[in-house]
């Protein structure tokens, strides 16, 4: 038998306290370079080095300790039955509980504290809270849940937290303060402190009214041992929390359901291929950065902005547009257009690769101490055996952990060989990308109806208000997700060949929308690439507000994101100049110019520091 290595013997010993503490002897720990995760009684946390650095070991903990106290504490059915469908009051309704949680677990075991609060410090750091510098950008559910972590604890939120939290303290006080209190005497009692904190979010003006939850048959609130057998009970029905998560984060609130559904497929794929965890399968537990919940015209403080109705919206995987002999016939379709413009991008891809992995090579020092001798050296060691500088040591070149969001104008103008070199540049640099190890995201944006859809219906009905705002139904498309291996998400790129798909294009909150996903990552670098044909355009939208409604409001999001914001943005045009929106950007007026140029522009965002 081999020798258990030190890293294996504290995943035994890390796997061991969390079936103690979770009181679940099927848990299972292990180590993962992608985002922390639990699903099917498995929990993935950051692996630490080999030398086992006591602050990577803590972290670990923190991980694992939050993960097996949800599994221990929490009910998620009696949690869904209380939860708001609002996107914001859900995000600060998950907060809440995710600090009960902890907190119940915490009392009396300081240990446990401290890897909490170590795993707290490391995912704070990619949360929108510590870059705000406005009250609007302020995720509410982060502010809500430290401020009531503080009560619970009696500890100061994390020293990069303060400035964002200095936004909204006074106003959460002054709106929920005793709500808070409320709560700190009510951790024992899921059901109490669920209604207590429907309270919170009426008092805080983001609920119009708490509805009152559907009792489980039995009468029971799902309390000490009967919440353990709701929660046993309803394992079938709601998988884990991924779903409900990604739901959160993605979806407008009637989308939940469907969240739910598309989280729990994923999760089934995921447990055939460990550590390949979806950066939204724990976003609903706590345990990693929520995107911002805040809704997308919103974000940038000064953006005035705003759709008439938001509930016919809709944030979807492209799987769950057509079903599967269709999405297979499409992929056909595309790769038989394509076939001999395929090789030539694929060339462009294979330089990409060569561009990418000179980076990531390894480096010599020479003239050294210690290390390996350098044989260019060797008539120096016969001449002066005692002269100490004659070694080498191997030194790999830092690459910054990267990932790439492709955002592709999905929009009628589009249609024809524009969209079908758009897909295949977009699948070949993925594949390529992957290879490299960078990560890629790949998002369509459209809407799902001409000229309005149910929102202009709505409006009309309403008596035509003036200024409505934004009047058509966003559809959102998740081709291919960050942590989705490319061979997964392969033929989801053909439903841009689906005859009815493209439609209209509103820019703007497609590129918040990207934002918003891709800046919750937890890469250190993080490149958003926008495909486009022009200027927005939306004739339901243009119809009853200015003429400049759209354009100017995507002028603004492009110059928030690119003053205020790590992700860093690029745009090709394809036909039309995009060079006056965007200050990163090239304009191609033949589509077949896509795929090179796609590689350059990457390139030269990977060696632009």
């Amino acid at each position: 038998m081999a020798e258990q290595t030190p890293l294996d013997a504290f995943r035994a010993v890390l796997a061991g306290a969390a079936r103690a503490m979770a009181h679940e002897p099927e848990l299972e720990v292990s180590f993962t370079a992608e985002a922390p995760s639990a699903s099917f009684k498995q929990l993935r946390v950051p692996m630490p080095g080999r030398n086992l650095p006591a602050d990577q070991v803590a972290e670990a903990r923190g991980f694992a300790d939050g993960f097996a106290l949800r599994e221990r504490h929490h009910n998620k059915a009696l949690h869904e039955r209380f939860a708001p469908p609002e996107a914001v009051a859900r995000s600060v309704f998950d907060a809440v509980e995710q600090a009960r949680v902890e907190a119940l677990g915490s009392r009396g075991m300081a240990g446990v504290r401290a890897n909490l609060a170590r795993a707290l410090e490391t995912r704070i750091k990619a949360d929108p809270l510590v870059r705000a510098r406005t009250q609007a950008e302020v995720p509410l559910g982060t502010a809500i849940g430290l401020l009531l972590r503080e009560r619970l604890s009696g500890e100061h939120s994390p020293a990069i937290t303060q400035p964002g939290l200095s936004l909204v303290r006074d106003w959460i006080e002054e709106k929920g303060g005793g709500d808070l209190d409320a709560l700190a005497m009510a951790l024992d009692d899921q059901a109490t402190f669920a209604r207590l904190a429907g309270n919170l979010l009426q008092d805080l003006d983001l609920v119009e009214a708490q509805p009152e939850p559907t009792e489980p048959e039995d009468g029971s609130e799902g309390e000490g041992e009967d919440q353990e057998q709701s929660k046993d009970q309803d394992e079938s029905e709601q998988d884990e929390a991924g779903g409900d998560s990604d739901a959160q984060m993605e979806a407008r609130s009637e989308q939940s359901e469907q969240g739910s559904e598309q989280g729990e497929e994923t999760q089934q794929e995921d447990s055939e291929f460990d550590g390949e965890g979806e950066l939204g399968e724990e976003g609903g537990e706590g345990m990693l950065p929520v995107r911002p919940n805040r809704p997308p015209a919103e974000m940038p403080g000064t953006i005035d902005y705003k759709a008439y109705i938001e509930r016919f919206d809709e944030v979807i995987e492209a799987k769950e547009l057509c079903d599967e002999e269709e999405l297979n016939r499409l992929r056909a379709y595309l790769d038989q257009q394509l076939t001999h413009l395929q090789g030539a991008v694929t060339k462009l891809a294979n330089r990409l690769q060569r561009r990418l992995m000179a980076q990531q090579s390894r480096s010599w020092e020479f003239d050294q101490e210690e290390g390996l001798l350098d044989a260019a050296r060797l008539a120096r060691v016969v001449v002066s055996p005692a002269h100490s500088l004659s070694y080498k040591i191997e030194r790999e070149t830092e690459f910054r952990d990267t990932v790439v969001t492709l955002l592709l104008d999905n929009s009628g103008s589009m249609r024809g060989r524009p969209i079908s070199i758009a897909a295949i540049s977009a699948d070949i640099l993925a594949r390529t990308l992957e290879r490299c190890g960078v990560r890629v995201e790949i998002l369509g944006f459209t809407t799902r109806a001409w000229k309005g859809g149910q929102s202009r219906e709505a409006w009309l009905q309403a008596g035509r208000p003036a200024a409505p705002g934004r009047l058509n139904d966003l559809r959102h498309i998740v081709y291919k997700r960050a942590d989705e291996p490319y061979r997964r998400a392969r033929r989801n790129l053909g439903l841009m060949m689906r005859e009815g798909l493209l439609k209209e294009n509103i820019d703007g909150e497609a590129l918040l929308w990207a934002h918003s996903r891709l800046i919750v990552r937890p890469e250190e670098r993080k490149l958003l690439m926008v495909i486009s044909d022009g200027a927005p355009v939306d004739d339901s939208t243009l119809s009853v507000n200015s003429g400049s409604y759209l354009e100017k409001h995507l002028r603004q999001v492009i110059g928030w994101i690119e003053t205020r914001s790590p992700v860093e943005l690029a745009a090709i045009g394809i036909g039309h100049d995009v060079t006056r929106y965007y200050s990163r950007a090239v304009t191609i007026m033949d589509a077949e110019q896509l795929g090179g140029t796609m590689v350059e522009q990457l390139a030269a965002l990977f060696e632009a520091e």
